[in-house]
């Protein structure tokens, strides 16, 4: 089943997710959240984008890892927790399902210690770097009621800032089904 995304000024996006309980069929809720983000091309989604206030979120880095030459990394994340970063945050410009047609520089540290549940409510700890760390902490940032457009300041924010409030007043142009604010008036 494919969600509608959520979109910026969604109350839901604002505020951190509850702990996924085990009566919640996370192995549907899985196959539903990566078939709604290859649907709209993304390589992450979190569940608060699809309007579930839960802690788990879906990545897969592949086409951003074979671009490298590297191998990716498709997986669940439930009931994350991101143990430990390291190394030097370095800026990439990253963009959001949640958020179409904005892009910024963000500054993250390349690699970090994660202990999640999979879909199997199997226990993990791993150590993740590069692209896949990135996108993990984009999307552990949504169930922690955090958007990367959180992260910018100064003049890039003031640009942005009238952008952002177009989206929550739906005016938005994009290529997936959405879901507007629940105040918005979609206007073409």
């Amino acid at each position: 089943m494919i969600y509608p995304i959520v979109l910026y000024g969604d109350p839901v996006l604002k505020k951190p997710a509850e702990l996924v309980e085990s009566d919640i069929d996370v192995k549907q809720l899985s196959e539903d959240m990566f078939e709604t983000m290859y649907q709209a091309s993304g390589v992450g989604l979190a569940a608060p984008q699809i309007g579930k206030s839960l802690r788990m979120f879906v990545i897969d880095s592949t086409p951003l890892d074979e671009d490298e030459g590297k191998e990716g990394i498709r997986r669940v994340f439930i009931n994350p927790e991101i143990l430990e970063t390291e190394g030097d945050d370095f800026a990439f410009e990253e963009g959001c399902l949640s958020i179409p047609g904005i892009r910024a520089d963000v500054q993250r540290p390349p690699k970090i210690t994660i202990q999640y549940q999979d879909e199997n409510w199997q226990e993990h700890t791993e150590i993740i770097e590069g692209m896949p760390a990135r996108i993990i902490l984009h999307e552990y940032d949504h169930i922690e009621g955090v958007l990367f457009v959180d992260h910018v300041k100064g003049l890039k924010k003031r640009l942005i800032k009238g952008k952002l409030g177009n989206i929550s007043k739906g005016q938005v142009d994009a290529n997936y089904r959405v879901k507007l604010p629940a105040k918005a008036v979609r206007r073409t």
